[in-house]
């Protein structure tokens, strides 16, 4: 029986926390009032993986994880709860890291396109991919390493060995003494250098141990989708959590095709990241979106306008620029186009072939050419893929564009046109390098190397836009509510880049912009950074995480290193993840402890302490509005408490669920999850009113109304924002005007009646329930 849904929660599974220890935990999450568990991917994976998007073939549940009778334990004992089960499925793509456990993977290198799974994957197999018609594998420091190789004989068969690396051997090319580099030539695959820019397989962005599936062949996609097939056979799952689908060639036809399995009344979610205004298509068969879309507008309506302008002129002091629109789209463009060509030369190479190959007319521009116009179309699409039925003409609008600004390339951008319109391939090519180029420059890069508020470099966000209106916020909600209902509504995910806490934490500092401006000059003077936009980035994350004690511990410190590392190396501004400057990382790093050990220290305690009552405000109010808004809201793991946690694998560490229940964030998760619960015929398709207050004050009050479709509000949700500049005599003066009848306010048991000042409520939030006309 397929469970209600309502709330969810988000558990990340690995050996450290299983099916066994999630069932420990269930009368938890009952507590909370969740409607489902769910859980990140649960197919076996690569050994020691810690998230499980490495899965391996064939499929099957973990036995990591419990295996498949652990799963079948963990849906029974949920269920016997009231409580059910989704889970996050990955079809574009599957772990080659260590191809021995990969067994697909490895008869494809073993036999080439000869194996009965060559057309699993989206294999280069052209003559001019750079490894002359083989597998190109970059595993090579260089091509002097080849005289590394080595014949391992140790095992059941002989394997290629290059140091730790394993590769089959095709029958009959070895027999005992042939030298190594001899064998290696004779395979169906080629070990090249990792920095050649030639890759012989589509992957997961630029992971070269994700290699991308071709789900578009009915016999890749029943291969992999019959674990699916059979957890909805046995009724084990509610519903499925689509991981990249934007990755897939075809993922209109995908999505069809898996709704099919699974069938019209369980849930379907899809991991897509929708640009600022960008529509979530109404013709795929999806419930709606993971979510990341709303973590943007519900954080948005709470930064206040008034800190842009002096948070901007801090960041032109330190970093020579506003953090703008402006330059934020110039830079994204440049960052486009110079990864574009120095991560993705080979996926470049392989769509400029696609395209040519579909000319119509016999000619085609040079190969610089049409490089060039690849790079300004991607540049300039502000979309993951445009070809969505919704999106139909973005691109020809963007190619009709940039042939007016660049005619010098005209003959390339019309070739460009005429393949995406003739040639399913070259446009599904097109999409998928324009969806890992913008990944790769954006969430992963851009958002690193700019700091004027980083709480809104989020994935998904859009930092140029510092801030919501009231109006905008409801605007979305209302058509939230009318076409998605039951999408996704998240506020932390294993992807973010900082915990909904760290968040809002952070966001407080656009409601007192000059103070944090003399602490960030203050601190500069006393222990410079070695940095200028470096050190905005850190200062505002060491922000987000300081402890109100201003006691540094141990494993504190060892976090704030690790996420500065990769801070650093994504923005690639001083260092890189493939050309590591040590001087400059060694100096961050010393800046780093320098500033917990340091007098900056007492400087960072004695302002999160000033302002502790508007963070919690913040993340209180952020909560109830992630909890109630239109959409099925998801508590990823831990967030029921106030957390602390950075960027993966930062927020993927265990839970402690000894905490105290005893909490002012557990109990908003608690009373929103068991008033949705309860009321689902309000909140799963009900209407979203908004509502406003009236006073001095009036701006600061974030309110709605939710009711049945079609019915009289019996639910209100209010919030204060902006409290830091909140002064208590307007507040007193504030009012909000109730619906007629009596409303019970959840939190504090008061009742209430009529026109109401926004000083009764005895929180940051009130969430009301009409309990008589």
């Amino acid at each position: 029986m397929i469970l209600p849904l309502s709330a969810t929660y988000r558990l990340q599974l690995n050996s450290g926390f299983t099916f066994a220890d999630a069932i420990d935990n269930l009368d938890h999450y009952a507590a909370l009032g969740v409607s489902h568990l769910y859980l990140s991917p649960i197919q076996t994976a690569q050994e020691g993986s810690e998230h499980g998007y490495d899965w391996v073939p064939p499929p099957a549940v973990s036995p990591t994880l419990g295996g498949i009778d652990g799963l079948r334990e963990l849906r029974a004992a949920a269920a016997d709860r009231g409580i059910g089960v989704i889970i996050d499925i990955v079809p574009n793509h599957t772990g080659v890291e260590d191809p021995r456990q990969n067994s697909w993977w490895w008869d494809v290198l073993r036999l080439g396109a000869a194996s009965d799974h060559a057309s699993y994957f989206d294999i280069d197999w052209s003559p001019e991919n750079g490894a002359d018609g083989k597998i190109a594998l970059p595993v090579l420091g260089s091509s002097d390493d080849l005289d590394a190789l080595e014949i391992d004989t140790s095992g059941e068969h002989p394997e290629l060995a290059f140091y730790e690396h394993r590769f089959p051997l095709a029958p009959g090319t070895y027999t005992p003494g042939s030298a190594a580099a001899a064998v290696h030539d004779q395979q169906s695959y080629r070990l090249v250098p990792w920095n050649i820019g030639v890759i012989g397989y589509r992957r997961f962005f630029s992971v070269n141990g994700l290699a991308g599936l071709r789900q578009e062949d009915p016999v890749v996609y029943s291969a992999t989708h019959s674990l699916v097939r059979q957890l909805v056979a046995e009724d084990l799952i509610d519903g499925v959590r689509v991981d990249h689908p934007d990755g897939l060639a075809d993922p209109q036809g995908y999505l069809r095709n898996l709704r099919d399995d699974i069938g019209p009344d369980r849930i379907l979610l899809v991991e897509k990241i929708l640009s600022k205004g960008e529509p979530l298509d109404p013709s795929l068969p999806v419930d709606g979106t993971t979510g990341y879309e709303m973590a943007r507008v519900i954080g948005a309506v709470l930064v206040d306008p008034n800190g842009e302008e002096p948070l901007g002129d801090l960041h032109q002091r330190y970093a020579g620029d506003r953090g703008d629109h402006r330059w934020l789209e110039a830079t994204e463009r440049h960052l486009k186009l110079s990864i574009l060509s120095d991560t993705f030369p080979a996926e470049r190479s392989r769509l400029r072939r696609t395209l040519l190959a579909s000319a119509t007319d016999g000619t085609a521009p040079p190969d610089a050419d049409l490089d060039s116009a690849i790079g300004a179309v991607i540049a300039s699409l502000g979309v993951y893929r445009s070809d969505y039925p919704i999106l139909a003409g973005t691109l020809e609008s963007v190619l009709a564009t940039e042939k007016q600004r660049l005619p010098a390339l005209s003959s390339a951008f019309d070739l460009i046109a005429d393949a995406i319109d003739t040639d399913t391939e070259a446009r599904a090519r097109l999409a998928q390098v324009c969806g890992a180029v913008t990944a790769k420059s954006v969430e992963d890069c851009l958002f690193y190397r700019t700091a004027r508020l980083v709480s809104l470099q989020e994935v998904g966000g859009d930092p140029g836009t510092f801030t919501d209106s009231i109006d905008e916020f409801h605007r979305i909600n209302v058509e939230r509510a009318r076409a998605w209902p039951r999408a996704m509504t998240t506020l932390s995910t294993h992807d973010t880049k900082r915990s909904e806490d760290v968040r809002a934490r952070i966001g407080v500092l656009s409601q007192i912009p000059t103070r944090w401006t003399e602490l960030v000059d203050r601190s500069q003077t006393r222990n410079p950074a070695p940095d200028g936009v470096t050190g905005l980035l850190l200062r505002q994350n060491l922000f987000g995480v300081w402890p109100a004690d201003g006691v540094i511990t141990d494993a504190l410190r060892s976090r704030v290193h690790d996420y500065a590392t990769k801070a650093i190396r994504e923005g690639a501004v001083g260092t890189t993840w493939t050309e590591v400057d040590t001087g400059f990382e060694s100096a961050v790093h010393a800046w780093i402890d320098n500033t917990f050990d340091g007098p900056c220290s007492k400087d960072m305690t004695d302002l999160l302490n000033e302002v502790q009552s508007h963070v919690e405000s913040d993340a209180l109010v952020q909560k109830a509005l992630g909890m109630l808004a239109p959409g099925i809201p998801d508590v990823y793991q831990g967030t029921e408490w106030f957390d602390d946690s950075l960027v993966d694998p930062d927020n993927r560490r265990q839970i402690d669920y000894t905490r105290s229940v005893d909490h002012p964030k557990v109990a908003i998760v608690r009373t929103a999850a068991h008033l949705r619960r309860r009321r689902r015929e309000v909140f799963v398709a009900g209407d979203y009113h908004p509502l406003t207050a009236t006073g001095p004050a009036s701006e600061h009050v974030i309110a709605f109304g939710r009711g049945e479709p079609g019915a009289d509000i019996s639910v209100i949700v209010t919030g204060c924002r902006w409290t830091a500049r909140l002064a208590q005599d307007r507040w007193e003066q504030t009012t909000l005007e109730l619906p007629p009848g009596t409303w019970r306010d959840l939190l504090t048991g008061s009742d209430l009646t009529g026109t109401v000042a926004m000083a009764q409520f005895g929180t940051a939030v009130a969430i009301l329930e009409r309990t008589r006309e």
